[in-house]
C-alpha cells in the first residue's frame, strides 16, 4: 500500500513539474506572441493600404494611355499585367516584413510560376495570342469580325479572351490562342464596303431594261456612295433564271441598310414594271398510251 501511494507521488510530482515547465515557456514566449500577433496586424494593413495605392497607380495610369490616344485594348492589357507585378511585389514586401527570407519566397515564386506554366499551356497560349492580338491589330475594340463560325462586334480585348457582342445581344467568349491562330474577317477595317446583290429574272426579260431599272435605283439610294463605280452584269445562268450582279459601295457604317433599301427597292420596282422574279419549280408531264395504260 506504501509502495502503490509512494508511486501515485512520484506521478503527480513528475506531472506538475512538467506543468510548471510549460507555464514557464508560455511565459517566456508570451513578448513573441505579442509580437507575431502585432506583425500580422501591421501585415493587413500594409496589405491594405498597398492595395488603395495599387488601385491610385492604375486609375492614373489609365488616365495616362487614354490621353495618349493609345489603342483601349492594349491600355486595358497594359494595366492587367502592371496591377499583377504591383501585387507581387506587394506580396513580397509584407514576407520580408514578417521575416521570411524574401530569395526563398521569390524561389518558390519561381518554382510555382514553372509548375503552374507546366500545367496551364492552354493559358499560356491564350496569353500569347492576346499578346499578338494587341501588337499585331488584326482588329481593335468595336470592330466588327467573323471567326470560327461566330461573328459579332469586339468589346474587350482581356490577357487571356476576346469577347464579342452578336447581332442579337449574346455574348461570345473566345481564348486568344485559337482567336490568333484562325482566320479573322474584319467586316468594319476599312471606311467603306461593297454591297453585293445578286437578283434572277426570267429568261424572256429584257436585260437592258432590268439594267435600266437597277441604275435608277442606285442612283435614287441616298447612301449609296456616288464617286464609287455602280456595276451591273449576268453573273449565271441558272436552271430557271438569268442571275444579275448588282454591286454599289456604301460607308461601312451603312452596310446594311443599304443592302435591304436595295432589296426592297428592287422588289417594289420590278413589281412596278412587271418583271418577274422566277423560282424553282418542277413540271411533270404524264403520257398515257393508247390503251388507257401509263
Amino acid at each position: 500500500m506504501s509502495e502503490a501511494t509512494e508511486q501515485i507521488t512520484n506521478e503527480v510530482q513528475e506531472v506538475s513539474v512538467k506543468f510548471d515547465a510549460l507555464l514557464e515557456w508560455i511565459e517566456g514566449q508570451k513578448s513573441n506572441m505579442i509580437g507575431y500577433v502585432f506583425n500580422i496586424i501591421l501585415a493587413l494593413v500594409i496589405f491594405a493600404i498597398g492595395k488603395k495605392l495599387i488601385g491610385l497607380v492604375a486609375k492614373i495610369l489609365a488616365k495616362t494611355f487614354n490621353k495618349s490616344n493609345m489603342d483601349e485594348g492594349v491600355c486595358r492589357f497594359l494595366l492587367s499585367i502592371i496591377k499583377i507585378v504591383l501585387y507581387v511585389l506587394l506580396i513580397v514586401i509584407i514576407a520580408g516584413f514578417l521575416g521570411i527570407e524574401t530569395t526563398s519566397l521569390a524561389a518558390i515564386i519561381g518554382s510555382a510560376g514553372l509548375a503552374i506554366g507546366l500545367s496551364l499551356q492552354g493559358s499560356l497560349s491564350n496569353f500569347a495570342g492576346g499578346v499578338l492580338i494587341l501588337i499585331l491589330k488584326p482588329f481593335v475594340i468595336g470592330d466588327y469580325i467573323v471567326t470560327e463560325g461566330v461573328e459579332g462586334t469586339v468589346t474587350h480585348i482581356d490577357i487571356f479572351y476576346t469577347r464579342l457582342n452578336t447581332p442579337d445581344n449574346k455574348l461570345i467568349v473566345i481564348p486568344n490562342g485559337r482567336l490568333s491562330n484562325d482566320v479573322i474577317t474584319n467586316a468594319t477595317k476599312e471606311e467603306i464596303r461593297r454591297v453585293d446583290i445578286t437578283v434572277g429574272i426570267e429568261y424572256n426579260e429584257e436585260y437592258e431594261k432590268v439594267k435600266r431599272i437597277l441604275e435608277k435605283i442606285a442612283n435614287r439610294e441616298e447612301l449609296v456612295l456616288k464617286d464609287q463605280p455602280v456595276t451591273i452584269y449576268i453573273d449565271s445562268f441558272s436552271s430557271s433564271s438569268v442571275d444579275i450582279g448588282f454591286r454599289v459601295w456604301a460607308n461601312t457604317s451603312d452596310y446594311w441598310q443599304v443592302k435591304w433599301n436595295m432589296l426592297e427597292t428592287i422588289k417594289r420596282e420590278f413589281d412596278a414594271n412587271g418583271i418577274s422574279i422566277p423560282f424553282d419549280q418542277l413540271d411533270v408531264n404524264v403520257s398515257m398510251n393508247n390503251g388507257g395504260k401509263e
